[in-house]
């Protein structure tokens, strides 16, 4: 890669990390519900969740109009929708799987991408929103994300939260692999924005 051109894909350009990001099929669809100031974040790592699981999916919210493609999703009678928000009555992920396919319909995730207080704003100002099912994660590590300033404890970034999911259905080895992609990611990317490649491996 030229050192003076950017990558089209992933954007660095000193060290391009395209070949390294894993391909694998989820169980679940996870639908990336996108604040449209996301669109021109190059912080933004719910890209990479859409990149590396052909089944998951983007939309972006709009405050008036719910996303049709979306609502076409929520429709389908195929798919057990859920909003990974957490409330006081929201279920666990392991409990939202058991539900899942008790009533033998594929787990539908929405992922609010957006920062915190977006995320908040999306849920508040959406009352189609709240009629979902909440569930909330319990990650067993905290959030390494390290892109963007003012980061709250405990809240994980959208690729985290993917990966999360995922290792929560059983792919346990996959969900690996995306959370190793996404710690070189981040250090390939500091070392971009500071004039260099990244010297280590993933």
């Amino acid at each position: 890669m030229a050192q003076n051109v950017p990558c089209a894909d992933c954007g660095l350009r000193y060290q391009c990390v395209c070949h390294l990001l894993p391909h694998f099929e989820s169980p679940a669809h996870i639908a990336l519900l996108m604040h449209e100031n996301e669109l021109s974040r190059e912080t933004n790592t719910g890209q990479w969740l859409l990149k590396a699981i052909p089944s998951t999916s983007q939309h972006i919210w709009q405050r008036k109009t719910p996303c049709p493609q979306l609502m076409t999703l929520l429709n389908d009678a195929q798919y057990q929708p859920y909003l990974l928000f957490p409330s006081e009555s929201s279920l666990s992920l392991s409990q939202a799987s058991q539900s899942a396919l008790i009533a033998k319909k594929k787990p539908l995730f929405i992922i609010l991408d957006g920062t915190w207080q977006e995320a908040g704003k999306m849920l508040r100002k959406s009352a189609w929103l709240k009629e979902l099912a909440c569930v909330h994660l319990q990650p067993s590590e905290q959030s390494d994300y390290q892109l963007r300033r003012n980061q709250q404890q405990g809240h994980l970034c959208t690729l985290e939260v993917g990966a999360e999911i995922i290792k929560e259905l059983g792919c346990v080895e996959q969900a690996s692999q995306l959370t190793d992609f996404f710690h070189h990611y981040m250090r390939a990317f500091n070392a971009d924005k500071s004039g260099h490649a990244f010297k280590g491996e993933i």
